[in-house]
């Protein structure tokens, strides 16, 4: 008996209909998809990139320290942050940090000044040439400007950069710490007998970490100011008299802070200042140090100094960090017995094989000789007395100059300036540093590249299509057989 032809075209049409609902489910359920992506996407776009995009730079390039959100969160003014550039001239690191900042903080808007519009608004806050992406910081009458040049950090030698940063987060941090706060710490320089110019290196991270500096003589005072927050003794080339020693004692056993930065002179000794150090048990050898291991001295020339550091409050970041100071043409510390009761703690020390020439400044040989004295030696040290006084020194007059402190890749400013923010009392904004534009890059030989270019480029490709073929002949086939 022979089947009916209808009960086949039947069977046809019966699949037919499933397929096509079928399609027109997957038609649907695609459609549903699409409209729920489009509807993220949009709710996306509209979130802060704080909470849609994502740092993974070594560096932390892209993100804000806890420094800054603490500095953020307490804020109880509004700051307006004028950002100062051009249309489609926006830097996009820059962009992403401020927006960064809006989102952290109800008190902080950003606004954009084209120049092109406002010709004139920069003036009211400097007298500089301002370029595109520089930034005003204001809250009610205090102000400051940053320009790009603060943003994006050089350091050069001999007109070739040696290193690039970005202290974006720094500056502005930085700024907003300095137009809410009403009071500066003021850091007084000790001024007649001398003394040499702060660096310009050292000047600007002073004002860019809120401290106030000013000047200040011994010599026609009784006492030192009760608002001084600190003492600085940067590289006197003549010595302190006995009662500026005594009311320097006084100040530190009484609970200031003091800091030192000397080294030798060409007229000799400076026995009272140094006699400060010998209350703790700490004496300054005569002469220069010279540095006989290899591994302790920079640039083939053993009067350049690289100490060991020892782990501090004043040391951690930059051993945490690899940064390594140049200590130049220095001072030997002898730490013997301290009887004082305070801590004595050496910041950076030489090798075993330092020993320390005495013929100082007119040094003609970096052989040891007769009537030189070995080492090692301490190159900074820390003293905390029980009262809360601190007293730190550094014995190079020189380390800090700018040359010195390029070489260093700019560890030897920040040293000083660990040191400041300690005796001080650091707050949050002090502790946020530059973070480095200096990037590693992956090195493969010209063997592994062609292997690569082949892999993507050629096979990988071609395999992908041949499997797609495959699959979509075996689907037809399978088809064909169920018809």
């Amino acid at each position: 008996m022979k089947k009916p032809r209808n009960s086949h075209k039947t069977a046809v049409a019966e699949r037919n209909r499933i397929a096509f609902q079928g399609g027109t489910y997957s038609l649907v359920i695609t459609a549903v998809v699409l409209a729920i992506l489009v509807v993220v996407n949009v709710l996306a776009a509209a979130l802060p990139t704080a909470y849609t995009k994502f740092d993974i730079s070594a560096t932390q390039l892209y993100s804000v320290t806890s420094n800054t959100k603490a500095v953020l969160h307490a804020l109880d003014q509004d700051v307006t942050i004028y950002w100062i550039v051009q249309a489609d001239q926006e830097d996009d690191i820059l962009s992403n940090l401020l927006s960064k900042y809006e989102s952290l903080s109800d008190h902080i808007s950003v606004v954009k000044r084209n120049p092109d519009v406002y010709p004139a608004f920069a003036e009211q806050y400097t007298e500089e040439t301002v370029t595109n992406n520089s930034l005003v910081v204001e809250c009610g009458e205090k102000n400051r400007y940053i320009a790009y040049d603060d943003i994006y950090l050089t350091e050069s030698l001999y007109g070739y950069t040696t290193s690039a940063s970005f202290d974006g987060e720094g500056a502005i941090t930085s700024a907003i710490d300095y137009v809410t706060s009403e009071e500066l710490p003021k850091l007084y320089q000790l001024e007649g007998h001398g003394e040499g110019e702060l660096p310009s290196g050292l000047s600007d991270q002073i004002e860019k970490d809120n401290m106030e500096l000013n000047t200040l003589s011994l010599l026609n005072i009784d006492a030192i100011p009760e608002d001084a927050a600190c003492l600085l003794i940067y590289a006197p080339s003549s010595d302190i008299s006995e009662e500026e020693r005594d009311m320097l004692a006084e100040y530190v056993t009484g609970g200031g802070k003091l800091m030192v930065v000397s080294g030798p002179t060409e007229d000799g000794t400076l026995e009272n200042l140094n006699s400060l150090l010998e209350t703790y048990g700490v004496t300054v050898a005569d002469g220069i140090v010279v540095e006989q291991d290899r591994e302790h001295y920079a640039f083939q020339t053993p009067v350049v100094l690289m100490p060991d550091i020892a782990s501090s409050e004043i040391t951690d970041s930059l051993v945490e960090e690899r940064y390594f100071p140049i200590i130049t043409m220095a001072q030997g510390l002898q730490v013997g017995t301290n009887t004082s009761g305070a801590t004595v703690t050496e910041l950076l020390t030489t090798s075993d094989q330092a020993f320390s020439k005495a013929d100082g400044l007119n040094i003609t040989t970096y052989d040891k000789e007769e009537g030189d004295t070995d080492g090692p030696f301490a190159l900074a040290v820390s003293v905390e007395e029980s009262s809360g006084g601190q007293l730190v020194w550094f014995s190079s007059s020189t380390f800090l100059d700018d040359v010195y402190n390029a070489y260093s890749s700019g560890a030897n400013v920040n040293l000083a300036m660990n040191a400041l923010s300690n005796l001080i009392g650091e707050t949050q904004a002090m502790a946020i540093r530059s973070k480095s534009l200096n990037y590693n890059y992956l090195t493969i030989s010209d063997s592994t590249s062609s292997l690569l270019k082949v892999l993507m480029i050629g096979v990988f490709p071609l395999t992908y299509l041949a499997i797609g073929v495959g699959v979509v002949l075996y689907r037809r086939r399978r088809q064909h057989e169920t018809v």
